[in-house]
């Protein structure tokens, strides 16, 4: 057995052998690497979308409305099968009603220091769809303070824009949350019932003054200067603002959104298309590299075939051959693997510390599916190599 084994390896380890072994080797290495780096690829695309660490509590929701068109001056309202199609879309998770305000109210600061004094209109949304989380956010007919969450585009506004030219100090969040104000309703007579009100938090999603629905609901069943109105605007949570069916659906029914949200579909696409293309790639050259891989063995065992006829006739036999071929074959795959996944781990880690500060976030380890995709693929490559050292070892015998 040991003259078998001698015999073997100084026929597979000729200098023409051993070249043949070298190129073969490294057209593997490639093509695992690039299959092993597409799973990961696929991977972190997941996590990029929908991991909790990467969700948007500002992007993932968008506030629809009809696109304004001189066709539709006047009747922008939404349907309530507009809406309840809207909610059957898989790409979906919610959806709220902005109800908006049918009565005429103003606000005033009641502060010498911070005079202040306009028109304004409400908008209320159910409770889940906020991003401000106050103890205050209630309201029970009867109550005379009236919490309002702002915009804080608003601030924005009158602190780089307003103050300036009223001659007026510029607020801060905690300032203005300490500012009371005077909400005046009017009913349709023009009589005014007065309310307290305070701002209570800033909201970066709703571009509106909001008050609780309660007070809402109250208020136009009070005030209201004409009869049950149609909503006009819906505010919708989704997983993925960007998705390419989202955008489209939007456009096909005559919707829209602030495009800041969703001018990440086309980027999307060519991202998807990306990924797509690496999986393809690492296919191919898989492919290739097995094929290149069993041509070798095949080329190595038909130019042994007078010294491995000799040994069979001597009383070796196929199983013993085909343990030994074995053996010199594949556990070389199985150090390619293992380098593939080294250098992927060491390049997710890499990408993974030069995210974090762009608050992008991904996994420092590669995901177990690349290992379940690793051990998939070496019991490929077992198979090829059993099957072909069988064939061309009956071939030879």
């Amino acid at each position: 057995m040991q003259l078998f084994n001698k015999l073997l390896k100084k026929l597979i380890r000729t200098g023409r052998g051993r070249r043949s072994f070298l190129m073969a080797s490294i057209g593997l290495s490639i093509a695992m690497l690039l299959i092993l780096a597409a799973v990961q690829i696929q991977e972190n695309y997941h996590e990029l979308l929908y991991s909790k660490s990467n969700q948007d509590s500002v992007a993932n929701f968008l506030v629809l409305n009809k696109e304004l068109t001189d066709r539709n001056l006047g009747a922008t309202a939404l349907e309530r099968a507009e809406i309840t199609g809207l909610r059957n879309q898989s790409f979906v998770e919610s959806v709220g009603i902005l109800t908006a305000s049918r009565f005429k109210a103003s606000i005033q600061s009641r502060s010498d220091r911070f005079p202040f004094f306009t028109d304004i209109a409400f908008e209320s949304v159910p409770k889940e769809f906020l991003d401000v989380n106050s103890k205050e956010w209630k309201w029970e007919p009867g109550e005379f303070f009236v919490p309002i969450i702002a915009p804080n585009m608003f601030l924005d506004f009158y602190n780089f824009q307003f103050s300036f030219s009223q001659n007026l100090p510029q607020l801060t969040q905690e300032i203005v949350k300490m500012i009371g104000f005077t909400v005046n309703v009017y009913d349709a007579q023009g009589k005014a019932t007065s309310f307290t009100g305070r701002v209570v938090g800033f909201s970066d999603r709703i571009s509106s003054l909001l008050v609780p629905q309660e007070f809402m609901d109250w208020a136009n069943g009070q005030f209201a200067q004409s009869g049950e109105a149609k909503p006009s605007r819906v505010i919708v949570r989704t997983k993925d603002p960007g998705n390419p069916e989202l955008v489209q659906y939007l456009q096909q029914n005559g919707l829209t959104t602030d495009a800041d949200k969703t001018r990440f579909s086309r980027y999307r696409q060519v991202v998807t298309i990306v990924v797509r293309i690496a999986w393809i790639t690492g296919v191919v050259m898989f492919a290739f590299a097995m094929l290149v891989f069993t041509l070798f063995i095949q080329l190595t065992i038909a130019s042994s075939k007078d010294d491995i006829s000799l040994l069979i006739g001597l009383g070796t036999s196929p199983r013993q051959l085909q343990r030994f071929l074995m053996r010199q074959f594949f556990p070389a795959n199985i150090w390619i693997i293992c380098v593939a996944l080294l250098a992927i781990g060491v390049l997710q880690y890499l990408l993974h510390g030069w995210l974090v500060p762009q608050h992008v976030f991904i996994k420092p380890i590669p995901s177990p599916v690349l290992l379940v995709a690793a051990v998939l693929v070496l019991l490929v490559i077992w198979l090829v190599n059993l099957v072909t050292i069988k064939n061309y070892t009956r071939q030879v015998i």
